[in-house]
């Protein structure tokens, strides 16, 4: 490699860095999940590196003392950007022991360059190994574009520091100082440059990634109660009733309704009504197989999918949901809080002419006669017929 002018590869390293640290600004989330942590990293490497410029001009306790302990702030700042993004708590003493050692350990070998080369190479390292631990443990992250670009960009900027702290302990490389220009040291602030862009870049897709998930989740998911939304619920009816009507085997649906829902939004505010659907999501979730289904039809109501169950099957879960919700009040703020839910039980072997939305309106049917005869109880309809008998009496 032809030796670079070492002035023109730092002020292009700062530059890379002050502008990636106005990507993010760019890019801004309103979480709180690391980017403005990064950016602020991004700084203080770009006051390094314009601090680098300044060599032999400026003092040395700025140029090669403060720059250096900037650049171990940058790496401190990364760990916490990750720290912040995995919703853990910033690990300060981390975070500042390295910075303080970076200091203090320059300030003694401010005169001695092959010394801070190898200080360099043992103390970034440690700090850069911090941030992939904090990255990869103790639960590895979803594999996503951002979290291989950050740990193969972070991970080559160890290998380079650490080669170049081996060489200075091995008198095997030049020590003409940081401005005098080489091969190694024309790779090294190329591979600097590099990394700072590859690693941003690295934690925006980490960012978009986990956007693109969240989003493919509340695509499916309703956002209060976590359970399917409406639109998956129409998306698994359409899939499991065409699979039924094949097969021919049994397929039955349960409408739910949160009795009296409005008293208790009336009487207790809207946070505990939002309590209260997100318990009976709950103990339903917990009582279902894991072939079944159930979603938040609408307001109050929930919906259960019961892939091949017979009508029978479907009444006695039903009936047991029942008893489920009404001997599990709801705890809100200090309060107990009665519920009690309706049930509408539509439960078939589908025939050929048989659609999803016939096992809505039948199951439909079948709550409001639950509800019409005093509510807290579960009535079920044959598809056929579609006329509501009653399975259960209220308690």
């Amino acid at each position: 490699m032809l030796p670079l002018d070492v002035p023109t590869m730092l002020l292009m390293t700062a530059a890379s860095s002050l502008t990636m640290a106005g990507s993010f600004a760019a890019v801004r989330s309103q979480r709180r999940e690391g980017s403005q942590l990064w950016a602020l990293g991004l700084l203080l490497h770009t006051a390094t590196y314009m601090l680098y410029v300044l060599r032999g001009t400026a003092p040395d306790w700025a140029s090669i003392v403060l720059s250096n302990t900037l650049l171990s702030g940058t790496f401190a700042l990364a760990l916490a950007a990750v720290c912040q993004f995995q919703g853990r708590a910033l690990p300060w003493q981390r975070m500042l022991l390295p910075v303080l050692a970076m200091g203090a350990l320059f300030a003694v070998f401010v005169d001695d360059y092959r010394a801070r080369i190898m200080v360099t190479g043992v103390v970034l390292p440690l700090q850069i190994g911090m941030v992939l631990w904090a990255l990869w443990r103790p639960q590895p992250p979803a594999r996503g574009r951002g979290v291989l670009l950050l740990t193969l960009s972070l991970g080559l900027e160890v290998v380079l520091l650490g080669v170049r702290g081996v060489l200075a302990a091995a008198h095997a490389m030049p020590l003409d100082g940081l401005m005098r220009g080489g091969p190694l040291q024309s790779f090294t602030f190329m591979a600097v440059f590099v990394v700072v862009i590859l690693a941003s870049l690295g934690f925006i897709l980490m960012t978009k990634d986990r956007a693109d998930a969240d989003n493919r989740y509340f695509a499916t998911h309703d956002e209060l109660t976590g359970v399917a939304n409406r639109r998956a619920l129409v998306q698994a009816l359409d899939r499991d009733v065409a699979h039924a009507v094949r097969s021919g085997e049994p397929y039955a649906l349960l409408m739910l309704d949160v009795d009296h829902f409005k008293s208790v939004n009336d009487g207790h505010g809207h946070r505990a009504g939002d309590q209260v659907l997100c318990h009976v999501a709950a103990i339903l979730r917990a009582r279902l197989r894991a072939q079944d289904l159930v979603g938040r039809y609408g307001g109050e109501e929930f919906m259960v999918l019961l892939p091949g169950t017979p009508a029978r099957g479907a009444a006695g879960l039903a009936k047991t949901l029942r008893e489920a919700v009404e001997q599990t009040p709801c705890e809100y703020g200090g309060r107990v809080i009665p519920v009690t839910v309706s049930i509408g039980v539509c439960g078939a072997r589908l025939g050929s002419g048989d659609t999803w939305d016939r096992l809505i309106h039948a199951a439909d049917q079948a709550l409001y006669a639950a509800k019409a005869a005093g509510r807290n109880r579960v009535e079920c309809v044959a598809l056929a017929q579609e006329s509501p008998r009653s399975r259960a009496a209220p308690a």
